[in-house]
Order: structure tokens, then sequence, then C-alpha cells
């Protein structure tokens, strides 16, 4: 794949991400998307993040907007990104492992589980698929 389709790729999927991190917070402060039996410390952890994300979010729409337009800083916007990516993922995924979220039930560890690899990996192959 050429430098500009992988570019474009990561710019789509930078805006994908954004919308579904937005989209998480919303179902989770409307109808509730939390486990049926979770940790005592399990709301504490979540509501520290909502702030983070959606500023993540929004700095997600931009590099992919910046990278759509080809703006020089694109790269530099992206790769930060990329690295709030992959600390998110790494966090969450070592809060589930301590705290029994993966084995609450297969629906929690399907979705916990694809988020999480999601955003290491997307976070990882935006970083590598961007370098020059």
């Amino acid at each position: 794949m050429d430098r500009e389709k992988k570019a474009t790729l990561v710019a789509i999927l930078e805006i994908v991400t954004a919308l579904g991190l937005a989209g998480f917070w919303m179902l989770f402060f409307t109808v509730g998307l939390a486990p049926e039996n979770p940790p005592a410390c399990f709301f504490a952890y979540e509501h520290s993040f909502p702030l983070a994300d959606l500023v993540l979010a929004g700095t997600l729409i931009a590099a992919g907007i910046l990278t759509l337009k080809r703006h020089p800083g694109a790269r530099t916007v992206t790769h930060a990104c990329a690295g709030a990516l992959v600390f998110l993922g790494l966090l969450d995924f070592s809060f589930n492992m301590q705290n029994g979220i993966y084995a609450l039930s297969t629906e929690s560890m399907l979705s916990n589980g694809f988020i999480n690899l999601w955003c290491v990996g997307f976070g990882l192959a935006a970083a590598l698929l961007t370098l020059d």
C-alpha cells in the first residue's frame, strides 16, 4: 500500500475511533454500559476517563481531518493520538485483568477485549503506518 493510501486509511480510522469513543460515553451515561456485578472500584475508575477520552476523540478527529487535507503537521498529531490510544488500551487491559472484568461474562470479555485490542492495535498501526 502506498504512503497516501496508508495515510487516508489511518485518517478514516482515526475519525471512526473518535466517534466510537464519544459513542461509548454517550451510551455509558444513558443506557448504563456497565457489567451486571462490577467490582466496587469500577465506577470510580470509569468516571476518571470521560474528559481525557473526549479530548482524545477531538484530537483524533483533528488528526484525521489534517491528514485528509495533507497538512504537514498531521503526522505529529496522529503520533500523539497513537501514543494516547496505546496507553489507554494498556491501562484498561491492566485494570480489567486485575479486577476480573473479562471474567464477568462473555459479553464483557468480548466488548472490553475488543475495545482494548482496538486501542492498542490501532494505536500501534497508526504510528507505524505513518512513519517515513
